[in-house]
């Protein structure tokens, strides 16, 4: 059995594997062809955040593979009442076949690792979102081919999204730049671990640079609504827009994950630009789960 909590999780090879099947995947569900591998499973979603991409992903993908996705939202359960984490992990891993949590705090994933009987999927916490990652490099790899050894710009907040880069620039082998304000870096740790594949330029336009791909994210991300106006200013010079691209190379993309504040981490225009490929991005959430769902579960 196999839990997916971090990109660490998996070995680099299994990554590489994974982002083929995905692309296998969406050319089979793009024949219409059916392939149901997962038929007669199910997937127990858990929601303490709330979720658009992540949701229809999560439950079209499971569909599409023979098997059902059940929501459960913690206000709708005993989790929201505070039933301890490792009995509702025993609870629902005696019945689901997988479990994937949308949630706060990076504990409770690995607590219910713990204390789970089936796979169980990070589907963000505060700390990583590794099935955004899987969709990231399969869209890279669709439009420029292998990333390996390419140059990646993160611009923004050092949150969970940057967090699964610098796993990411360790695990796909790409070096990563991290554009952010100084008081907003990434988990100093994980910057130790992963020092031969990245750095902090505090220079938004140096570190796009001949850049490969730039990507960004919310400078507020959820939990955090309060510090908007205080973040707005902090940020104000590290908007990804057109001026910014011509520093990348010419061929560079440009990802978001979504949803995006047009008019603060990225400009108006940039987001249907030549470069952007973020709508491609966002459906790659569903194929790439599909793998990882196969591959897991199967």
């Amino acid at each position: 059995m196999r839990h997916f909590l971090t990109l660490k999780d998996f070995t680099p090879t299994e990554l590489q594997q994974l982002m083929f099947r995905a692309i296998e995947l969406k050319q089979i569900q793009k024949n219409g062809e059916i392939f149901e591998p997962l038929k007669n499973k199910t997937l127990a979603m858990i929601f303490e955040k709330s979720s658009t991409r992540t949701r229809i992903s999560f439950e079209i993908g499971m569909t599409q593979l023979g098997g059902h996705a059940l929501f459960l939202s913690s206000k709708d359960t005993q989790l929201g009442r505070g039933e301890p984490i490792e009995d509702s992990a025993k609870v629902i891993s005696s019945m689901a076949d997988g479990i994937m949590i949308r949630t706060f705090g990076h504990n409770i994933v690995e607590s219910f690792a713990k204390n789970s009987s089936v796979p169980i999927i990070n589907a963000l916490t505060d700390d990583y979102h590794p099935c955004q990652l899987l969709a990231d490099m399969q869209t890279y790899q669709e439009n420029r081919g292998s990333i390996q050894g390419k140059t990646v710009v993160w611009i923004g907040d050092g949150n969970n999204m940057c967090h699964s880069y610098i796993n990411a620039a360790t695990q796909y082998d790409f070096k990563l730049r991290i554009a952010v304000p100084e008081g907003y870096d990434p988990n100093q740790q994980l910057l130790k671990e992963n020092a031969d594949q990245v750095k902090i330029v505090r220079n938004s336009m140096e570190a796009a640079t001949n850049a490969d791909l730039i990507v960004t994210d919310v400078w507020a991300s959820m939990g955090q609504e309060k510090e908007q106006k205080k973040r707005a200013k902090d940020f104000a010079n590290y908007q990804i827009n057109s001026r910014l691209m011509q520093q990348a190379n010419k061929d560079a993309l440009f990802m978001h994950c979504l949803p995006a504040h047009r008019g603060e981490e990225i400009s108006a225009e940039l987001m249907n630009s030549k470069n952007t490929i973020i709508w491609q991005e966002a459906e790659n959430r569903l194929h790439a789960q599909k793998a990882l769902l196969e591959f897991l579960l199967a």
